[in-house]
């Protein structure tokens, strides 16, 4: 099944429905401003709206109250929201009611359902448009009036496709109708707004139903497809694809807009991979009846009970031990009073149903076991088994649907509308005249049980009261008896009155309220479903309230609300089964529900992990799926599968069936939950071993010492920087206190914010804005008051430290902070004032012992602090000194390698001029970077051969020699390693984000040489030499930085100083001109490239400088590109930390006309060569340097149309903005709008 077809179908007609929809609404004076009154010559008959053109809209008869009814609904869904909001709902509403139909009519008329056996959308042969009922109408078992006779008999004959539309709505409305006998809980009873409102036509190619009907293959539908498994997926992922840009568009709100009740169907659906369901239902449903079938005496194990039934996914029981087997029996005796019609099976979030379709098939199979036929069986599981709740309108009617038609697939005679179905979508109380209570319950002569009834029934309506807000979580008492309500609501006065106008239609919902309530009062043998999933920042103020009341342990996710919740809808000893989150498991806002869990017992889990929907990238929904039995069998050993390593959805399904082969497989786990018990927090860490358990005896970290949270700005934008941005002069790096940074005049400080994955040193980019102690981020309020970031811990600032980063895709990662930063929340810290100790916890959480314990507490992206904190540290003195010694050791390596570039503060010279790292530089930059590739890959196999020996201490120091090695990849060692190519390249270190070419370290060469143009560095003066304050012009004798600071960067060479002869002269300075040539040819062979060293050099500025730029910079670039297109016409650099108010002036007035000047020269030449040769190779080439130079002419004098504006305004920037404003900011005209003359930062 082509997923992108129907999602494709799906996207486009709800679009289509919409529009078509709003404008059937405008013809009668509905829009999204208001209700416009029919004109005046109106009358009862006949309402006339003006359109706006020649001839007026009229509409007569039944249309005419169908428009009333119209009228009356949005004006009472006025009362309770805005008119705007109402008339998107509505027609919203109406949208989605024909798109249910239209997709039930097609599979009806696939499956050959339909009454009459007659195709209603198509004509079943090819090449042939016209529907087959608008070709044989009067074959149909649909009663026409004579009038309708006459004018369907006058439509055909005209034959027009606009006639023959009218004539196919006219019909199509009626089947609708009649529908409504077989199928009520879809086809309601059309005579309304959304019969009017109905726009349809086959003949228009661009329409929803032509689309569905030749754009999405028969065979999806065909219950009989085997290749597709048709009909019942496909109604699932069409609900799905339909939500989808409501989906979105909810998204795209600001995070403070909360998610509203009409919002959350869209939000949280997502369909269940159809291997997930069978897991589900087969390990409860399955194992309930595997459980009765062996208490009845069946002589089969369970796993050949699960073959014969051939249900792939069931998970067979680990080996217990004799204590458990014995609570095993006693509970299997139960079973053997279970009748198969009375097993109740609820998914009280059904979605589309997929769920309870697989269990119907099962019950199905159960109920032919058993030797009833599958007519008798089909009645049985909708009437009896089946129990499904949904807060949305949609999901129930496509799931009523879905399980008529299963039905429909073994029992013809389930469309009579006979049977019962017991699914619902949630109603809400809020519209019901309770006055007509009243008149109810004439059944009752005794007053005082009449009015017991009454109150009760009033009771459950105030509970069903924004019923739509809390859907399933609804907590109904088990107190009511349901049957004598529906009596009392059923019985009414004879004599009306006008008090008891629409008593009817009351009657009507309280019945409909009373059946779901009686459902969630109920308890069920089997519960399964996989819940809407939603943070509590996300739920609107009733939501949140009322989970905070009644699931306090589970408040803090909607899906953590149902595990809750579906445990209580489970009948003692039965099974809940779900697909949610994985979360619950390991998160300490979970921890209470995980206690609470306990009274239940695991019977298996399928940990999915990342990517388990296949329409769900990346690693932020992680997902599991398991089966609790509501009761507590203590000692029980649960099986579990872990698939979390597996990248695929796919994958994971292959992966879970070669498991329930082939237990030994390496990813299968049995354990007893009480070991979880054992671990602080008691997350689900079945994998850990009894070893791995046992070393939560030694302290927790939090216990050796303080781990805390950094602070929260709220908006980082405003007060956060990367270092390279603001000025040198307003940064203290070295501040000790808080009460030091207010008393020292300098605005930005080193923060500690996480970053990628690190180990011992490094990811120091980040400065915070803590002038005067911080005290603009303490005082950032809200217009309101309310204090919006969050300064805590900060008796912690600028102290030495361990820091980590809290979200992480790789291996945790723990780096030494020697003092002078502030902390994020998204690196916390670990503190104790004995710094040996620190450099001792600092080997510890970098070893291989942290990552299998941490991954125990949270195998999620997120490394909460309390995980940190709960890790079990042991301090053996036999080992201490020469752990701190190799820690020592690591954190130098790490130091001394990320201050070798220059996206360090510390960096001080490059290094093929560094003299520690060459012990004399020579005369060649090929002996310079062999020297360096040297030191960098000694010190890389250093770093690697100490961190395999703490290994192999930490290892012995746990007792966990048989169960790790001290290994470490070459891809985890997070320092340079220097390959020539990257075909040497080899694969245990592929994956290594600090990997280095030599073209890599050209380019970081190239790179310091423009730094040293523009005079950030000095060849004279160690580290940064200017960015920003006072410039020093005794830094700079052996190399001399552009004194306008603007740099050319042309295609060929017209000046002496341009960016590539500048480049010369700086290889020159530092190698000498007897090396030149030698030194250009191994750049330019290491940049690769064809033409002379030279052109590949002035090519690599002209195309690639630029673009390394920003990405070294992370976007964020300190050289700036003023660039006139992709010609080439002009292209020139400056450094921001020099740039001022007159640069733009300059570049336009010095060097964008200079360099007009020496093309149009140029060109004359040309010109008079072209005249004068005689060598047509010669003139020819000519002619095309000549075309080529026409083009950056014209292309340089539009650049200086653009350019004149902001040169004249004189664009000051401020460094405290950083790049990301002052880059736009001196782009900015006086009108505010943009004018592009600096090259896009990519």
């Amino acid at each position: 099944m082509d997923k992108a077809v129907l999602e494709n179908f799906a996207v486009y007609a709800r679009n289509k429905l919409i529009q078509d929809i709003k404008n059937k609404a405008s013809m009668i004076g509905i829009t999204e401003e208001g209700i416009a009154d029919p004109l005046p010559e109106s009358n009862s008959d006949m309402l006339i709206f003006n359109i706006k053109t020649v001839e007026s809209y009229r509409i007569h008869g039944g249309e005419v109250n169908q428009y009333k009814k119209l009228v009356e609904e949005l004006n009472k869904r006025k009362e309770s929201q805005d008119y705007g909001t109402a008339y998107k709902g509505l027609i919203e509403e109406v949208a989605y009611t024909w798109f249910n139909r239209l997709i039930a009519i097609r599979f009806m008329e696939v499956n050959n359902y339909l009454p009459d056996k007659m195709r209603i959308l198509s004509s079943g042969r090819k090449g042939v448009n016209e529907p087959e009922f608008v070709t044989y109408y009067q074959d149909t078992s649909l009663n026409f009036t004579n009038e309708e006779l006459e004018r369907l008999a006058n439509w055909k004959s005209d034959g027009s496709a606009a006639s023959m539309d009218n004539m196919f709505h006219l019909l199509f409305i009626k089947q609708c109708n009649v529908l409504n006998e077989n199928l009520p809980g879809l086809f309601e009873k059309t005579d309304d707004y959304a019969e009017l409102l109905l726009n349809i036509s086959y003949n228009d190619q661009d329409g929803v139903l032509y689309k569905l009907v030749h754009d999405i293959p028969e065979e999806y539908f065909d219950v009989e497809s085997e290749k597709d498994k048709g009909q019942v997926e496909i109604i699932g992922w069409m609900y799905q694809y339909y939500n989808t840009e409501r989906k979105d568009e909810v998204f795209s709100r600001p995070k403070s807009v909360k998610i509203q009740k009409e919002d959350v169907p869209a939000v949280t659906q997502l369909f269940t991979p159809d291997w997930i369901v069978r897991y589900m239902v087969e390990n409860s449903l399955g194992r309930l009846w595997i459980e009765k079938l062996i208490a009845d005496g069946d002589k089969r194990n369970e796993k050949e009970i699960a073959g014969e039934f051939n249900w792939k996914y069931y998970i067979p029981e680990a080996e217990q031990n004799p204590e458990v087997k014995e609570q095993l029996k006693g509970i299997r005796k139960d079973r053997r009073n279970i009748r198969l019609e009375d097993i109740k099976f609820i998914d009280p979030a059904m979605g589309s149903f997929h769920i309870g379709v697989y269990a119907f098939e099962v019950f199905m199979q159960l109920y032919e076991s058993q030797g009833y036929t599958v007519r008798e069986a089909a009645k049985l599981i909708i009437e009896k088994n089946l129990y499904g709740l949904d807060i949305d309108k949609r999901a129930y009617q496509l799931s009523y649907f879905a399980c008529m038609m299963k039905g429909r697939q073994y029992n013809r005679r389930i469309l009579n509308g006979k049977t019962k179905c017991n699914l619902y979508d949630i109603p809400e109380s809020n519209n019901i005249n309770r006055n007509h209570l009243d008149y109810l319950g004439t059944n009752i002569e005794d007053k005082k049980v009449w009015a017991k009834r009454k109150k009760e029934i009033v009771e459950i309506l105030d509970i069903f009261k924004d019923a739509k807000e809390y859907g399933s979580v609804l907590d109904i008492p088990d107190k009511y008896d349901f049957r004598l309500l529906k009596e009392f609501i059923e019985n009414k006065q004879l004599d009306l009155s006008f008090d008891t106008t629409g008593i009817d239609d009351t009657q009507k919902k309280i019945i409909n309220v009373l059946s779901v309530a009686e459902i969630l009062s109920k308890e069920y043998n089997v519960v399964t479903t996989n819940p809407p999933y939603m943070g509590s920042s996300g739920m609107n103020s009733k939501l949140s309230r009322y989970v905070k009341d009644n699931y306090p342990e589970s408040k803090s996710d909607l899906l953590t609300v149902f595990i809750e919740r579906c445990r209580e809808f489970t009948k003692d000893c039965g099974y809940y089964a779900m697909i949610t989150q994985h979360s619950w498991m390991f998160l300490s806002s979970f921890e209470k529900l995980r206690k609470k869990l306990q009274s239940n017992t695991i019977c298996n889990m399928i940990h999915l992990g990342p990517r388990a929907f296949e329409e769900i990238g990346g690693e932020v929904v992680q997902s599991t799926s398991f089966v609790f039995k509501n009761t507590l069998i203590n000692n029980y050993k649960g099986s579990y599968i872990k698939l979390i390593d597996f990248s695929n959805a796919e994958e994971k399904e292959t992966k879970a069936l070669e498991v329930i082969k082939n237990p030994q497989c390496g990813y299968y786990y049995e354990t007893d939950q009480n070991n979880f018990k054992k671990i602080p927090g008691m997350p689900v860490a079945y994998w850990a071993s009894e070893k791995i358990i046992k070393t939560f005896i030694f302290p927790k970290l939090c216990e050796v010492c303080e781990t805390r949270k950094g602070l929260a700005t709220s908006d980082n934008n405003r007060f956060l920087r990367l270092w390279q941005e603001v000025g040198f002069d307003k940064v203290e790096y070295n501040c000790s206190s808080n009460y030091e940074s207010q008393i020292i005049n300098k605005k930005w400080f080193p923060l500690n914010k996480g970053g990628d994955f690190k180990r011992w040193y490094g990811n120091n980019e980040y400065l915070i804005n803590w002038e005067n102690n911080g005290f603009e981020i303490k005082n950032f309020k809200s217009s309101n008051g309310k204090l919006l970031s969050r300064p805590q811990n900060l008796s912690y600032n600028f102290k030495q430290a361990i820091t980590w980063t809290k979200i992480t895709s790789a291996l945790f990662s723990a780096r030494m902070c020697f003092g002078g930063f502030l902390f994020d929340d998204a690196a916390a810290i670990c503190f104790n004032a004995d710094i040996l100790k620190l450099r001792y916890i600092v080997a510890f959480l970098n070893s291989k012992i942290c990552q299998v314990v941490v991954k125990i507490f949270n195998p999620t992206l997120n490394i909460q602090i309390g995980d940190v904190g709960n890790l079990p540290i042991c301090i053996e003195d036999r080992v201490y000194h020469p752990i701190v010694k190799l820690s020592n050791n690591n954190i130098s390596i790490s130091k001394t390698d990320w201050d070798s570039f220059e996206t360090s503060w510390d960096f001080k010279v490059h290094p093929l001029l560094d003299k520690d790292k060459q012990n004399q530089v020579p005369k060649t930059i090929e002996n310079s970077y062999e020297n360096w590739k040297h030191f960098a890959n000694s010190q890389f196999d250093r770093l690697k051969a100490n961190e395999e020996e703490l290994n192999r201490i930490f290892i012995k120091i746990y007792g966990l020699e048989d169960e790790l090695t001290p290994d470490v990849s070459d891809k985890d060692i997070t320092i340079a390693k220097i390959f020539d190519t990257k075909n040497e390249i080899y694969d245990d270190i592929k994956g290594n984000r600090y990997i280095l070419t030599k073209e890599d370290v050209v380019k970081s060469f190239i790179s310091y040489a423009v730094g040293c143009m523009f005079g950030r560095y000095s060849l004279d003066t160690e580290g940064l030499a200017y960015a920003g304050g006072k410039w020093d012009d005794s830094k700079y004798s052996a190399f001399i930085p552009d004194k306008d600071n603007i740099i050319l960067i042309t295609d060929e060479e017209y000046f002496k100083d341009d960016i590539l002869n500048r480049f010369v002269e700086f290889v020159k300075v530092c190698y000498g001109e007897k090396t030149l040539d030698e030194n250009l040819k191994f750049i330019a062979d290491a940049l690769g490239g064809n033409g002379t060293p030279k052109e590949i050099i002035r090519n690599y500025f002209l195309k690639y400088f630029y673009k390394d730029h920003v990405r070294t910079y992370k976007k964020r670039p300190i050289y700036w590109f003023y660039d006139s297109g992709k010609e080439n016409g002009f292209k020139a650099l400056i450094y921001m930390h020099r740039y001022n108010e007159d640069t733009t002036g300059k570049v336009r007035i010095d060097y964008l006309h200079k360099i007009q000047k020496a093309y149009e020269r140029t060109m004359d030449n040309l010109k008079y060569e072209i005249a004068n040769n005689k060598n047509p190779r010669e003139v020819s080439k000519a002619e095309k340097r000549l075309t080529k130079l026409m083009k950056q002419l014209k292309e340089c004098k539009d650049y200086d149309e653009r350019i004149a504006h902001l040169a004249l305004a004189r664009i000051p920037i401020d460094l405290d903005d950083g790049v990301k404003v002052n880059y736009d900011k001196i782009q900015i005209d006086e009108k505010g709008e943009k004018i592009q003359i600096l090259a896009e930062i990519k």
